[in-house]
């Protein structure tokens, strides 16, 4: 894997927007679009151009920022949804269209060739006005393998260039994930695009089997937002990506947290506390053996440093914690205790904890000290 080849196509402003119950203001995208551009990511899906009204007025501002990024508009295999990208500014286009048969009879009645038809007046439509453009495979991970890679074959002759990879509802283990990637990416001359969903869990691992098996391009969204249990989280390729393969995106990761509060505020929705990456807690030591160790040597008990991802590290005194790191905390603020007085003092931090269902505040703590 090559640093710089693989690529972030992030989707938070459109399959992040998807979320049931989330709705972005125009001055919220904006600012979710320039600090994604800022940080470096190369690529973004900014909406639903054929939505109209309020979409589309978001969609030509941000097209009108001059930003680094490419931008992206998400359409449908039809003649009107293109126009609509394209009164939009967009230079770029994906068009979607469903692979599996499930998905096929839904939405064209289970006549394949005329979703292929469509495709390929589509795609002709948005070449001959000079637009690029990718093609998704909706519910690809469900869809027969040989009329997959007929439909990718057929996508790329007719002037895609990329094709993406969807597992629509999550279902894929990474083992099979990378097995239907390596097959497509063996037959294709233009690169994938892995979609993955997070209902069981899966997505990022998912989406990091399919890069290993050769896909170029990942869309994430920030916090792992999307539909129903989400997609891949764009902090957990991203830093997935430099620590375990050793690849560097060229994304400044020491904003990362930054980026996850802003979607988060946007959204109104928290990241709950155990969060990979971005959580509250994923850089909060409570137990024992977990303080003891983290005051020796961070490495013990962390995979990457906090500052790495725009952390700081916190040792937490609560029901599992220790003497080494009561004396630690003790210390720093002057106080020196005898082994007795640090073993009642430990049992009154626990009872507290039990009683209030938390971890302590240092000044509730300080207030548990025996008075000499």
């Amino acid at each position: 894997m090559n640093n710089h080849t693989i690529q972030i196509n992030d989707t938070t402003l459109r399959d992040g927007e998807q979320a049931a119950g989330i709705a972005f203001n125009v001055e919220e995208k904006i600012a979710i679009a320039t600090l994604l551009d800022s940080i470096g990511v190369q690529e973004l899906e900014v909406g639903i151009p054929a939505m109209g009204l309020e979409e589309a007025e978001s969609i030509r501002t941000i097209a009108s920022l001059g930003l680094n990024t490419k931008l992206l508009g998400w359409n449908r295999a039809n003649l009107s949804d293109l126009q609509a990208s394209i009164d939009c500014g967009l230079q770029r286009v994906h068009i979607s269209v469903p692979v599996s048969e499930i998905q096929i009879a839904a939405k064209f009645g289970g006549q394949w060739q005329l979703m292929q038809d469509r495709l390929r007046d589509a795609i002709n439509f948005a070449c001959d006005r000079g637009l690029s453009v990718s093609v998704g495979g909706e519910d690809s991970s469900r869809a027969d393998e040989f009329f997959l890679l007929d439909v990718a074959q057929s996508a790329q002759e007719w002037g895609a260039f990329r094709f993406r990879f969807c597992d629509t509802v999550g279902i894929l283990d990474p083992v099979t994930t990378y097995n239907k990637v390596r097959q497509l990416v063996s037959h294709l001359s233009i690169p994938i695009e892995m979609h993955m969903h997070n209902d069981f869990g899966l997505a990022t691992a998912n989406t990091l089997a399919g890069i290993k098996a050769g896909a170029l391009s990942v869309n994430t969204t920030v916090n792992g937002m999307g539909e129903r249990a989400g997609n891949a989280a764009l902090e957990e390729i991203v830093m997935g990506l430099k620590c375990i393969y050793g690849v560097q995106l060229g994304i400044d990761t020491k904003r990362l947290l930054e980026l996850s509060r802003l979607v988060a505020k946007a959204t109104n929705w928290p990241v709950p506390p155990w969060k990979a990456i971005v959580g509250e807690n994923t850089f909060a030591h409570e137990a024992g053996i977990h303080a003891h160790g983290v005051l020796q040597n961070p490495v013990t008990y962390e995979p990457f440093a906090p500052e790495d991802v725009g952390w700081e590290r916190r040792l937490v005194v609560g029901k599992h914690s220790g003497r080494h790191l009561l004396l630690s905390v003790l210390q720093q603020h002057g106080i020196n205790l005898s082994g007795i007085e640090v073993q009642s003092l430990l049992d009154a931090v626990r009872h507290k904890s039990v009683q209030t269902k938390r971890s302590l505040t240092v000044e509730e703590l300080l207030s548990l000290v025996p008075q000499g």
